[in-house]
């Protein structure tokens, strides 16, 4: 029992020497791996961050550059692991950490089904998309303007100062308006005027300023126009188009808009013509009473009320 209990004890001590010696000897090789890795993402950032300089100033589209620039940051990165694990004698590592990836990733694909489908959807989104870099569009109910594309969600600033980050495969499979696709916008809105106001002549004084209008688009393709659009309670009420530039989306859309509203305003005032509010008319039925009402007397006829 007792030489049993020596031998085993021999065993394992040569084991743990062997052991300590291989350790000794991969040692310096796993520094060199360690250096390998760090050399590499440093390397990495040194190029990725002169090309993205040089790919930012010459492409024409920005998201897709930015977009060109991570994934080739995540290459690099990639290899000079590999070539670390190459380095340290861990080959077999890397082999089997390569056929471990490949399983894990089909266990994750399931597991993070969502994040799966906005990684491929940023792919997508990075080779064909239907807007770019600055660009005002709606996804859903969300609208802003793009600032960037990432591989998992696309980031829209809203007017309000607000960063959104939707997701890709939102992007991809819902419907995206782009109001700054062509550059141009059509704006619209409606003033209403009253029955006994001449309708042409109210529509003819609100195209005045529309063909005059120095912000305003005036060409062979946009139309700028004025049509009767309904005949409400105590209105007849005008849809007034017209179209804007929308390289500052903002400012043509909105700010615009209300110097034309307040311009055909003051217009239709100065030239007379009625902008009625609308009217509400009280019934009584028969069951109900009447609706009690005081009438207050004018100050002004204080004085009359005196005796002389």
């Amino acid at each position: 029992m007792i030489i049993l209990l020596q031998t085993a004890s021999e065993t394992i001590s040569k084991s743990v020497q062997n052991y300590y010696y291989e350790l000794l000897d991969i040692l310096p090789r796993i520094a060199l791996g360690i250096l390998v890795i760090v050399v590499g993402v440093l390397i990495a950032k040194l190029l990725t961050s002169i090309y993205k300089k040089r790919i930012l100033k010459k492409a024409e589209d920005p998201l897709m550059a930015r977009f060109l620039v991570q994934a080739i940051k995540i290459i690099f990165v990639l290899i000079s692991i590999l070539l670390a694990l190459e380095v340290a004698g861990l080959s077999g590592v890397a082999t089997g950490i390569l056929t471990a990836a490949g399983g894990a990733a089909i266990i994750l694909g399931f597991a993070f089904q969502d994040i799966g489908k906005n990684f491929l959807a940023g792919i997508i989104l990075a080779f064909n998309r239907p807007f770019n870099v600055n660009d005002t569009i709606m996804v859903g109910e969300l609208f802003g303007k793009v600032k960037a594309l990432n591989f998992r969600y696309t980031h829209i600033k809203t007017s309000d100062g607000r960063d959104i980050f939707v997701p890709n495969s939102d992007v991809l499979t819902k419907a995206v308006e782009n109001y700054t696709a062509d550059g141009y916008f059509r704006n619209e809105f409606i003033v209403g005027i009253g029955y006994e106001d001449n309708i042409e002549d109210a529509k003819a004084a609100i195209q005045d300023i529309l063909d005059n209008h120095p912000e305003i688009v005036h060409d062979d393709v946009h139309d700028n126009f004025v049509i009767e659009n309904e005949l409400s309670a105590s209105t007849v009420n005008l849809k007034v188009f017209f179209w804007v530039e929308t390289l500052d989306y903002r400012k043509s859309s909105r700010v615009l808009r209300g110097l034309i509203i307040k311009q055909v305003k003051e217009l239709l005032d100065e030239k007379g013509f009625n902008l009625p509010a609308n009217i509400t008319e009280l019934k009584l039925y028969k069951n109900e009473e009447d609706i009690p009402l005081r009438v207050r007397k004018d100050p002004r006829d204080f004085n009359y009320d005196k005796p002389q």
